[in-house]
């Protein structure tokens, strides 16, 4: 007999990661193997609902292969979901990374699109549906996070009519234009046509969603509801944000301060910190500002040592051929700079290619006077918001892209377009050279809204909204 749940949450991956028997924090779900949770906005939001409601997440547990039996942790019922190796190259790096996420980030690479990734696709989006229909319960609410999973809530609705379905879109939803280039395009949008609620991280996105339900199926609609085989479906912007609270407690404990001030010494004390926190991503814009550093110290507008640029690039996706060319061109350019301006011990950008706990970055946001956040595209950009939320009373100045749903709600970042170089050297010029009270102060203001604004507000709107649709 299965437990039933009256909440359940679909995404890619469990909240959890498995660990080895002498990690910290690990714990053993009595199969012999030992989890611990995740870090992460998502799951913090989530948690005390998912607990109040003995939730269950569905999910991959991380390893390809059979997944382990059901287990649950810290007060959430986590149900695996099996990915085989061919499943994870074909659903997940193939049709999931190297066709939908370039077609939606504006084409920024070009899309890769094939058959066989369809289909696995399709299969892997139906074995998340059979588990969620299996585990919720009567009238359950029932939420599908991201692009991974765009057909879940057609295929729920199909085996559970009975349940609340919402659906959440992490990254941006392109122009009809670009979509309709998407081989699989009308299954994918009656796929969310599936769920009672469509959430975005911007207006113009659920507004591209609903033009687009018009011109390729010809759904009526009024406002943000589409009317859609007798039923309505809703289509909103709510923007994501983070756990505030805790990147501020994590700022504010001496121990993530005093390693902020070693930062800065190891650094060789500059003036100015120039920090990039990104995964190694093309649609992040790490090239483009390699460059614009690049023309800034050749023009003399900046020199070293007494400015320096510490570009962190989180692994990702290392086996999609994109991802392994980008990799190559940023590189490239970090050793050009360094062979240009740097000196012996003195290099102008510091790259690290790695991975960083929540309270090393939370020291290096403490240490950097700049932070450089230039997407040519981002659903939202989670690490703007983490930067102001660390800054404390400390002031520092926040480059922002235009193309970053966070520029929506960061008004008084320094905004620039990434694809101009002359743009972004200007506004990291401007940012550089601000003088200390106006820092605070926009530091200040984007802070107040940050605290208003936090991601468990961001998932008590959505869920809200969820619950008050008929």
């Amino acid at each position: 007999m299965v437990d039933r749940s009256p909440f359940v949450v679909v995404a890619n991956r469990l909240p959890v990661d498995e660990v080895t028997t002498d990690t910290p924090g690990g714990r053993d779900t009595g199969s012999g193997r030992r989890w611990r949770r995740s870090p992460g906005g998502l799951v913090t939001a989530l948690h005390p609902v998912l607990v109040e409601r003995h939730g269950t997440w569905i999910g991959w547990a991380g390893s390809p292969g059979p997944a382990p039996e059901p287990f649950e942790l810290d007060g959430i019922n986590l149900r695996p979901v099996p990915l085989s190796e061919e499943d994870l190259e074909r659903y997940y790096e193939g049709q999931s990374n190297a066709t939908i996420w370039p077609l939606y980030h504006d084409n920024v690479e070009p899309p890769v699109f094939r058959r066989r990734w369809r289909e696995a696709y399709r299969v892997v989006n139906r074995r998340y549906a059979e588990a969620a229909a299996e585990v919720a319960a009567q009238g359950a609410t029932v939420w599908v996070q991201d692009y991974q999973l765009q057909l879940v809530p057609s295929m729920l609705r199909e085996l559970r009519p009975d349940l609340k379905i919402g659906f959440f879109l992490h990254i941006p939803f392109p122009p009809i234009e670009l979509f309709m280039q998407l081989p699989q395009r009308a299954e994918v949008l009656r796929g969310l046509l599936g769920a009672d609620l469509v959430g975005f991280q911007q207006r113009l996105a659920a507004q591209n969603f609903i033009r687009l339900a018009r011109h390729l199926l010809g759904t009526p609609y009024h406002g943000n509801v589409i009317e859609y085989e007798g039923r309505q479906v809703k289509a909103d912007a709510f923007p994501i944000s983070i756990d505030v609270g805790e990147m501020q407690r994590l700022a504010d404990n001496p121990l993530v301060r005093e390693r902020a001030i070693q930062i800065r010494a190891e650094l060789g004390d500059p003036k100015t910190v120039i920090l990039g926190v990104d995964r190694l991503d093309y649609t992040k814009g790490i090239e483009h500002r390699l460059k614009a550093f690049r023309e800034l110290l050749g023009a003399g507008r900046l020199s070293v040592p007494e400015a320096v640029m510490v570009q962190v690039a989180t692994p990702s996706r290392e086996r999609v051929e994109h991802y392994q060319a980008l990799r190559i061109k940023v590189e490239r350019e970090v050793g050009r700079i360094n062979g240009d301006f740097g000196r012996v011990g003195v290099p102008a950008v510091h790259y690290l290619h790695q991975s960083y706990s929540r309270s090393e970055l939370a020291a290096l946001y403490c240490a950097a006077d700049v932070m450089m956040v230039t997407p040519l595209r981002d659903g939202m950009n989670l690490v703007a918001k983490e930067y102001v939320a660390a800054r404390l009373e400390h002031g520092g100045a926040l480059v922002l892209s235009e193309f970053a749903g966070a520029a929506g709600e960061l008004r008084q970042a320094f905004l620039c377009n990434p694809h101009d170089l002359d743009a972004v050297k200007d506004a990291l010029m401007r940012a550089v050279t601000v003088d200390e009270h106006e820092a605070r102060r926009r530091m200040s203001v984007m802070q107040r809204h940050l605290r208003r604004h936090d991601v468990a507000r961001w998932a008590s709107d959505f869920l809200t909204e969820l619950g008050a649709i008929p």
